[in-house]
């Protein structure tokens, strides 16, 4: 008996098969991270029947404003989404308008191709590294350090995420709030 496809065998198929290398290297923070164009690449020999779409649109949540990408897996007529938001600063030293905009993309939708094909991060440093600022990854299991005040940096879901998990247990329970708001502010569950 053949067996029937759908679109939950056929992501299963693309997940089980995926190998998105870490193809790039930062020689400032000095670690190796996947882009979004690297795990494009990879994915995109494995769809076969399935079509894969992305979209940007940009909301603004709590005074922030939010790069927020979908990512769409379509096998015929069914369809699963995922979406990812990246925070969309104002200014950043060295770019232009539509240069942190493109940024903000395409750090989004590399986090909804993350969420859609279960690719973990959260060994990376690109989850972690807070590039000088003090955040997750530096000194994280330091009983001096300011949780809530970390927790508030945060930009982005996977960041939010990445940080809590290196918040010793005994130190979470006062932090709950903070925790809290930053969700409620990026979106996320």
């Amino acid at each position: 008996m053949a067996k029937v496809k759908s679109l939950v065998s056929e992501l299963a198929r693309i997940r089980d098969s995926l190998k998105a290398p870490k193809g790039q290297y930062n020689s400032f923070g000095k670690y190796r991270y996947r882009s979004c164009e690297d795990i494009l690449e990879a994915v995109k020999p494995l769809l076969d029947d399935c079509n894969l779409t992305m979209s940007d649109s940009v909301i603004e949540c709590g005074g922030r404003v939010f790069v927020k990408a979908t990512v769409t897996l379509w096998f015929g007529d069914a369809y699963q989404s995922v979406d990812a938001l990246a925070c969309h600063p104002e200014t950043k030293k060295g770019m232009d308008a539509s240069q942190i905009t493109g940024a903000a993309s395409s750090y989004a939708r590399k986090y909804a191709l993350n969420g859609l094909f279960c690719i973990d991060d959260t060994k990376d440093a690109d989850a972690t590294n807070t590039h000088g600022k003090g955040g997750a990854g530096a000194g994280q299991n330091s009983p001096s350090k300011d949780w809530g005040a970390l927790i508030m940096q945060c930009e982005s879901i996977a960041q939010l995420k990445a940080l809590w998990t290196s918040i010793p247990a005994a130190e979470r329970g006062q932090f709950e709030a903070a925790k809290e708001k930053a969700k409620s502010v990026l979106g996320g569950e």
